[in-house]
């Protein structure tokens, strides 16, 4: 018979009130040729995670596990597995396997790859005792992060580096951060490191505090105006109705990224107040493993200060409710203390 185990999954969509996570037992994966099963130590709680609970993303597979922010330790190598070793940590993320085949991917854009699979989406994901991934799609992660540190930067942290590259923000330029939670906290210390002067536009007043601790050179609510034209600016926040006032913050030239994979509906834009001028407004779409690797090295030489929440991984239905009400500063965490 086959080894149990407890394992959140995506049930019926619905407010975060009613429940949408069920905890089930499943049975222990068993890692195919070139995969490698991790016993998961830390998953972090993503905006993704809550998207898929609350209905705005459908599940690509029934009852999918989600959680693509995973650290955890290698115990089990499938067939032909050469580049980790029983009992090294690794980090499992959002991008879980590209074609290889498609022009995207032959042209080194395998973020946009035609037939992709992701942690948590298609494959089952990290809100579970263990799971099982392609070897070549786990990072190695830097000695100076610990397990809780690390997740968050699996995903929230490599999603704001690909949009602050997305931003386009010169040297010594001007950001705006629209929403500051688990991936903005990070991306705007590597702004900060870079010689930007950062401004943080969001709704919760402990994330504005976060923001001045971190550095910022302010902190308004979302409604508000920065204080200077802005070069660049981030949304986080999956909403949409702050597009036209950030692209109207910004300064010739500027541009505006998107970083979430969900956005409500955008308003009407009017050409003269939001575009006129070269603003550009573009969206960021999951990333490639040479930003992962970029972006880790990068998070370590600052070094970034990852600010976190830790629940226990029987308390995954808490930690969305929490991210859903703003209750989180900074990046949510499950920690499972039996895999610690």
């Amino acid at each position: 018979m086959a080894e149990m185990m407890p394992a959140w999954v995506v049930d019926v969509p619905g407010p975060m009130d009613a429940g949408p996570l069920r905890r089930i037992e499943r049975p222990v994966p068993v890692p195919g040729p070139g995969q490698v099963r991790v016993r998961v130590r830390v998953c972090g709680v993503c905006r993704t995670d809550l998207h898929l609970a609350e209905g705005d993303l459908v599940p690509k597979r029934h009852r999918v596990v989600p959680g693509h922010e995973v650290v955890g330790v290698v115990d089990h190598l499938g067939e032909g597995c050469v580049r980790f070793a029983v009992g090294d940590r690794v980090g499992v993320p959002w991008l879980a396997r590209t074609c290889g085949t498609c022009p995207f991917c032959a042209a080194g854009r395998e973020n946009l790859c035609t037939d992709p699979r992701f942690t948590g989406w298609d494959l089952d994901g990290g809100y579970a005792p263990y799971l099982v991934v392609d070897e070549r799609y786990a990072y190695e992660l830097p000695a100076a992060f610990s397990d809780e540190q690390a997740a968050p930067l699996l995903c929230a942290g490599i999603i704001g580096y690909r949009a602050l590259r997305r931003s386009q923000l010169p040297p010594g330029g001007r950001l705006g951060i629209y929403g500051f939670g688990g991936s903005a906290h990070i991306t705007a210390q590597i702004a900060i490191a870079e010689g930007a002067r950062v401004h943080v536009l969001t709704r919760a007043p402990e994330a504005r505090q976060l923001a001045l601790r971190l550095g910022a050179a302010s902190a308004a609510g979302s409604d508000d105006l920065p204080p200077e034209p802005l070069d660049a600016a981030i949304l986080f926040a999956p909403v949409g109705t702050l597009v036209p006032p950030a692209l109207a913050a910004l300064d010739r030239g500027g541009t505006l990224a998107v970083a979430g994979i969900h956005l409500s509906d955008i308003p009407v834009l009017h050409y003269d107040d939001h575009l006129f001028q070269e603003r550009t407004l573009c969206s960021v779409t999951a990333n490639t493993r040479r930003d992962g690797e970029e972006f880790l090295a990068l998070a370590a030489r600052i070094p970034v200060r990852v600010s976190t929440v830790p629940y226990r991984l029987d308390q995954a239905d808490e930690a969305l409710s929490d991210l859903a009400h703003d209750r989180v500063t900074g990046a949510a965490v499950l920690v499972d203390s039996a895999g610690s």
